[in-house]
């Protein structure tokens, strides 16, 4: 089933590429439904098995030889569990709705256009389904092409240059995750027959690492952990790797920054997730202190930061770095909740911030701006899209009921008391001043752009948002307040799979 969706999609790419641009959009819209309604069938099948990584059953799994490289086989190995499963469903699902929102601003090259976002989707789906590391290693790489022409020619002013520079950073820093994988794979010698992502989890648990040109296997596993550490950290990003992230988000076109925010940065995280603290929980645990202090100086930078930009996008570029300090501070803290709780932050935060940066695409189709002191009293003409962006702001904010405030009060009940974690009623009360700031830029903007007497300084005439720039801001805050009701929609299944995870790890580390 995982082939029939990652083919289904790369398949709709070709035909979208190759279909008339008076065509593209809404042929790229029905057939993105296809691997919707697919990811939607892998769920309502899917029963918790564990995690993949550490010896549970994987769900939908196809493992079929490819070849041999170092002595070692590669192959087609897919698979999904409870950590994977629900970042296929938020890919397939903000997908129809990006390409949606692209009808009204995207209007020159449109096939080209459309079938690069549906072959960005494609290999999403194989970095979240993959189970070998060449297999991933492809489909991580691969995504980098279409986001890096997506943003450098459909892009604003300074395109090219934040493609470049989105390109150089994330592709730079794949090189030392690389280097350092393979340190890895190299030091388990014969213990590994494979490239197999639970087979190499497993030997190293067992105690494969061995000496590898005089290096010692615990500093091997801590030279390893850094290198994938950082390489994942500039894909988060976090402090201080996140100033590709303003550039990309300001220069990409709306339904791109939807897919960058709400997708692209969760690669970071999930990757963070499957290698360095299920791979190597105890350098992960060793090194709690100073990665919890990286996640809270994240929340807060990322905050004062966004409270000092008077571009909408960038405010919510900034909020992406805020939001993402908060899964890395569940998955140091080891425990159930926080484990679980950052993976589900990642669901909620993809939805999120896809809503706000949609919203904020709405508002600049209309007035053509994106200036805080250019424009007042936005909600007084468009009415349905401002009260969604609000919501949507509350929802960033932690809103009970909403999807944003259940993933950070698991986290913040995960790290409160974490036993692996020193200091960690500190390291949560900072996170959660975080909320304030938070608060305090989002109500402002709020209050400067869109209540009091209406101004614009263009000409342009402002009125009430078409109907399909509307539609997907609806159905995305509707997901939010119905993942923040009942959030074992994906919660239980998340916790199944982040339980083995945090089992082994131990106070002392």
């Amino acid at each position: 089933m995982i082939e029939a969706l990652i083919g289904v999609t790369f398949v709709a790419a070709l035909l979208v590429l190759l279909a008339p641009n008076e065509w593209a959009g809404r042929l790229a819209f029905a057939f993105s439904l296809l691997p919707f309604a697919g990811s939607l069938y892998l769920w309502s099948g899917f029963e918790s098995a564990g995690n993949a990584l550490t010896g549970g059953d994987i769900a939908y799994a196809t493992q079929i030889e490819w070849l041999e490289v170092g002595g070692r086989t590669v192959s087609w190995f897919v698979g999904v569990d409870g950590i994977s499963l629900p970042l296929v469903v938020l890919t397939t699902f903000l997908v129809p709705l990006a390409i949606v929102s692209a009808w009204t601003p995207i209007d020159a090259r449109q096939s080209q256009f459309y079938g690069l976002m549906l072959f960005m989707e494609a290999n999403l789906l194989g970095v979240f389904t993959a189970l070998d590391f060449f297999l991933w290693f492809v489909f991580w790489e691969a995504v980098l092409v279409p986001m890096y022409f997506l943003i450098g020619i459909w892009g604003g002013p300074r395109r090219k240059y934040a493609a470049i520079k989105f390109f150089v950073y994330t592709n730079a820093a794949s090189l030392l995750m690389f280097i350092g994988f393979m340190s890895l794979t190299f030091a388990l010698g014969d213990s590994v027959s494979s490239f197999a992502l639970p087979e190499i989890t497993q030997a190293i648990a067992d105690g494969g690492l061995g000496t590898w040109f005089g290096i010692s296997p615990d500093r091997i596993a801590m030279i390893a952990f850094l290198a994938m550490f950082l390489g994942f950290a500039v894909k988060v990003p976090i402090v201080p790797f996140h100033t590709w992230l303003p550039d990309a988000h300001v220069e990409a076109p709306t339904p791109v920054s939807v897919l960058l925010a709400g997708v692209l940065l969760k690669m970071g995280t999930y990757a963070l997730l499957r290698f360095n603290f299920t791979m190597l929980p105890e350098q992960a645990s060793a090194l709690a202190v100073p990665i919890a202090a990286i996640a809270v100086i994240s929340v807060i930078y990322g905050a004062m930061l966004a409270l000092g930009q008077k571009d909408l996008k960038r405010i919510v570029a900034y909020s992406s770095v805020s939001s993402m300090g908060y899964v890395i501070l569940g998955l140091i803290v080891f425990t159930e909740y926080g484990v679980g709780g950052a993976t589900f932050q990642m669901v909620a935060h993809g939805l999120i911030s896809g809503l706000m940066f949609m919203a904020v695409g709405v508002i600049y189709n209309a007035t053509h701006t994106r200036m805080v002191g250019d424009m007042s009293g936005m909600a007084d003409r468009m009415p349905v899209a401002v009260g969604i962006l609000v919501a949507g702001a509350f929802g960033y904010m932690g809103l009970p009921l909403m999807a944003g405030f259940a993933g950070e009060f698991f986290i913040f009940v995960g790290s409160f008391a974490a036993p692996a974690l020193p200091y960690a009623p500190i390291f949560t009360a900072l996170a959660m001043f975080g909320i304030v700031i938070v608060a305090g830029y989002l109500l402002s903007a709020m209050q400067s752009t869109l209540f009091g007497p209406f101004e614009l300084e263009t000409d342009y005439d402002v009125g009430p948002a078409p109907f399909h720039d509307v539609a997907p801001l609806a159905v995305l805050l509707v997901a939010i307040i119905v993942l923040g009701v009942a959030p074992d929609i994906f919660f239980e299944m998340i916790r199944d799979a982040a339980v083995p995870v945090v089992e082994g790890v131990t106070v002392d580390g």
